[in-house]
């Protein structure tokens, strides 16, 4: 008879390598956050300076457009309203 022992394989892993890959992204990884702070930073400070410079501020633009639309929507209403008497 023949018997063949197999002796499990295992996995040879380079820690050294691993650990470099790992620091490699860890530091990759904070300098991502750092390049997205400083990003968000610039674009927040464009936007607040923008709304400074603006000649309405954007609450009261907001207004302006609802009751804009509030009087659209009358004057359809009453036109609406008008036509509909008009036929009966």
């Amino acid at each position: 008879m023949n018997h063949h022992h197999h002796s499990p394989r295992t996995i040879e892993i380079n820690t050294r390598l691993v650990t470099t890959g790992v620091v490699l992204t860890a530091a990759g990884a904070m300098v991502a956050w750092a390049g997205i702070a400083i990003a968000a930073s610039a674009v927040v400070a464009a936007g607040r300076r923008m709304i400074r410079e603006m000649d309405v501020p954007p609450a009261q633009q907001a207004a302006i457009k609802l009751r804009q639309a509030k009087e659209a929507s009358r004057a359809g209403m009453e036109a609406w309203h008008s036509t509909s008497d008009a036929q009966n």
